[in-house]
């Protein structure tokens, strides 16, 4: 274990510690009214509060908020870190998962893959040995070899869940608690990671107004259509049986056939100008502006580009590993946001001196020096 960070030795202390609920809605199921789609929240006002800073952390696919609380190897998560920096911190579970509950009946079929050792080993902790895309021969930072029987990669896994399989479900009930919460707590900054990083651009786009800024922490994406790379199970693909490689598509990664985010970066429609008519989706081509050899060709809209219209002005960042499996496609969401009239920080960590991390950077040994990065960044924006 590491203990090199002054987070992982400081003391802490916590003047409200509390937990409460939000959103959601009433269905009849079986003649009995059941909610549907509430969030778990955990505050945490450290004794230092400084005010009007506060943060909502929301996890991504196979994860719950306690990723954010801690580290397989037993050091403190980014909430010391803003806890600390006298944050007033909000973590979420997303509707349907953890202690927000779940139910087959209310949130329909789960994927499983989150639960897949293999992809596990592959996608997060030992993509050194397992990766197959360019910059996985870069990763370092997981705290053992991060293979089965490893004692912290046993702890990883463990803290895996199903995640819904309705992408467009979970935006909506999201979205709602989101928003919620923000009404409930005041102006904050809202991180989101990997799945739930799409939540930041729903929350800029209903509560413009109560945002201090947006931290998207390498977001689903790219736009518009997945990508698998080779050898890479392609379950996330819609027919991953019959996909082909399409025009751009380079030898080491495959594009799906068929979009995945008719909304671009998103599942549901965000607030665009002109305004998208009742069901339609914006038009996607690819961006036929040259990339070095280890970064995926994305897409972008048609042009004339719509316009996000209620993104505009707010401070955001989108940040980028150096080893992740989103290194060589997270250009593609700050594109987008570019020609959507957007501006924002697109940020490499290896560009700022932060070497070696994968897609699950808030679990990995330097932690903290990605925390103080961002902490850094929020100031500048304050």
């Amino acid at each position: 274990m590491t203990n090199s960070h002054p987070t992982d030795v400081k003391d802490l202390e916590i003047k409200n510690h509390k937990c409460f609920f939000v959103g959601g809605v009433k269905k009849n199921i079986d003649n009995k009214e059941i909610a549907k789609g509430t969030m778990y929240v955990e505050q945490f006002t450290p004794k230092n509060h400084k005010k009007n800073l506060k943060i909502i952390f929301i996890h991504g696919g196979g994860q719950t908020g306690v990723g954010f609380l801690g580290t397989p190897d037993g050091r403190r998560g980014w909430v010391h870190d803003f806890l600390l920096a006298g944050f007033e911190v909000f973590v979420v579970d997303q509707p349907g998962r953890g202690r927000s509950g779940y139910s087959s009946r209310l949130y329909g079929d789960y994927i499983d893959r989150e639960l897949d050792i293999d992809d596990c080993e592959r996608r997060f902790t030992s993509m050194k040995d397992l990766g197959n895309w360019p910059q996985a021969k870069y990763h370092s930072q997981w705290p053992d070899k991060g293979r089965r029987g490893d004692k912290y990669f046993e702890q990883f896994l463990a803290s895996q869940v199903n995640t819904m399989s309705d992408r467009i479900e979970i935006e909506k009930m999201s979205r709602i608690a989101v928003a919620e919460l923000l009404d409930l707590i005041g102006p904050a900054f809202v991180l989101g990671h990997s799945q739930g990083g799409p939540f930041c651009w729903l929350a800029g786009d209903v509560r413009p107004k109560k945002i201090l800024g947006l931290l998207a922490i390498e977001p689903n994406g790219p736009p518009f259509y997945n990508v698998a790379y080779g050898g890479h199970k392609q379950s996330h693909l819609k027919n991953s049986k019959t996909d082909k490689k399409r025009t751009g598509d380079k030898e080491w990664y495959i594009t799906a056939s068929e979009p995945d985010r008719p909304g671009g970066i998103t599942y549901l429609p965000l607030t665009f100008e002109p305004p998208l008519r009742e069901n339609e989706s914006l038009t996607a081509e690819l961006d036929t502006c040259p990339t070095k050899e280890d970064l995926v060709q994305c897409y972008l809209q048609k042009e004339p580009a719509r316009k996000l219209i209620n993104l505009q002005n707010l401070p955001i960042l989108i940040l980028s590993a150096e080893a992740s499996y989103h290194a060589p496609y997270d250009h593609g969401t700050s594109n987008f946001l570019k020609q959507a009239g957007v501006e924002h920080d697109f940020i490499r960590l290896e560009d700022n001196k932060i070497h070696g991390n994968g897609h699950m950077m808030m679990l990995e040994k330097n932690n903290h020096q990605i925390a103080d990065f961002l902490l850094e960044w929020m100031q500048s924006k304050i």
